[in-house]
């Protein structure tokens, strides 16, 4: 509404002449026909002003080559996580199994990425529980060497065949028949939930791509056997997730088989896919290199590996003390000759190869930390990881293994946790 005072015509005339006069009081340049806005305009450019509060808002993503920088090399995960399957298989003490399985869960909880391999862990912890359950049930009904007075419950048993002998069906179920099996179940499935730590940390692509030549091929079966669990996993949740939606059920045999046909579906045309890419990429192909070198290196493989097992054999027995650990370096030191030279004949190159960097190391440190003290305290303290059943007694958690387990934690504050 204008003011009574001013006319309309006149509130036009000092708009019009407004528009002809840039800022400052100067007179705006005049278009010129066939060209853009000038520069007064069209005003500043993005660099001139800078991001705007949104652009700033949003964090931006790091690229790849930051992410190999602040990240861990694959090996260094898998490395870890072997470590501590290895520790896991020296104590049978629930108390430090349960120790090593929670340091797994919340280095795993921290730093896993939002992949799709990344969510195995869960898988391989159903896994794991599973095969606790399948040991108790065998303890059950096959019964156990381990005498006990606490007899918890009679099952019928069933006469087997003279040939049979060793085994029976049903009978007697003691307390210390089902603790001693307990204990050998959990053993074996914190190493199951240890595998599945190093799935969900080290990306298997990654991890292929760090392997020598010579490997490279049974490289990338392994990583496609890895590969095919988390991604049958994500396809069943996928499919589960559309069938709520429309309002089907997706529990039950009924919706176990209506969710199975199409997964399966999804895993054969993944697998065509997979084949073609490998072949267009020339998967198998090798190199002509001259046959002394065939020969040596078939030579250093397979001598490494005897003297690998030679010397593990001197390790674990009494009277190989002496010879058991100078085989086994020079195994080991014959098996990398071996590969370093079988890598000829698979010609590879590596695009922007992941760096073994100081968090490598501790992260690798930390593990093999945790394995050989705990290897140690088996040698020096055995009553304390691998408490009795027979009196039946309550586990008692020893000091100092259970503080080198918590060595395992290092990665959790060295190593930058991943966002999604």
């Amino acid at each position: 509404m204008t003011p009574p005072d001013r006319p309309v015509g006149a509130e036009r005339a000092v708009s019009r002449g407004r528009e002809g006069v840039g800022s400052g009081g100067r007179p705006a340049p005049a278009a010129v026909p066939g060209r853009g806005p000038s520069v007064a305009e069209r005003g500043p450019s993005v660099a001139e002003r800078g991001p705007s509060v949104a652009e700033r808002a949003v964090p931006r993503a790091p690229s790849g080559r930051e992410r190999r920088r602040s990240g861990v090399h694959p090996g260094a995960w898998w490395i870890w996580a072997i470590s501590l399957g290895t520790a896991a298989t020296r104590t049978t003490n629930p108390l430090l199994l349960a120790l090593l399985i929670a340091v797994s869960a919340y280095v795993v909880a921290t730093h896993r990425s939002p992949a799709p391999w990344a969510r195995s862990y869960s898988a391989f912890a159903k896994l794991a529980f599973a095969v606790l359950l399948i040991r108790l049930v065998f303890a059950v009904a096959l019964g156990s060497p381990i005498p006990g007075t606490h007899v918890l419950l009679t099952l019928p048993e069933i006469p087997l065949p003279h040939w049979a002998q060793g085994i029976r069906l049903g009978g007697e179920v003691t307390a210390e028949a089902l603790v001693f099996a307990a204990y050998d179940g959990l053993k074996l499935a914190t190493l199951l939930i240890c595998v599945g730590a190093a799935n969900a940390l080290a990306s298997p692509s990654r991890l292929l791509k760090s392997l020598p030549g010579a490997l490279y091929e049974t490289g990338v079966a392994v990583v496609v056997a890895l590969t095919f669990a988390p991604h049958l996993i994500a396809d069943v949740q996928r499919l589960r997730a559309a069938r709520r939606l429309r309002g089907r059920p997706d529990r039950g045999v009924r919706g176990l088989l209506q969710v199975g046909l199409p997964v399966l579906e999804g895993a054969l045309e993944r697998s065509v896919a997979l084949a073609a890419a490998m072949e267009a990429r020339g998967y198998g192909r090798t190199a002509d290199v001259p046959a002394r070198v065939r020969r040596t290196t078939a030579a250093l493989t397979l001598g490494g590996l005897l003297g690998v097992c030679a010397g593990t054999y001197g390790l674990l027995t009494a009277a190989g003390g002496g010879y058991g650990a100078p085989l086994l370096l020079a195994g080991v030191l014959a098996a990398l000759a071996g590969l370093r030279l079988g890598g000829r004949r698979s010609p590879r190159t590596r695009y922007r190869p992941d760096p073994w960097g100081p968090r490598a190391w501790l992260v690798t440190g930390s593990g093999i930390a945790v394995a050989a003290l705990l290897t140690l305290a088996a040698s020096r303290a055995p009553e304390a990881l691998h408490p009795g059943v027979v009196p039946l007694a309550a586990p008692t958690l020893p000091l100092w293994p259970a503080a080198s387990v918590l060595l395992a934690l290092l990665p959790a504050f060295v190593v930058p946790r991943e966002h999604s």
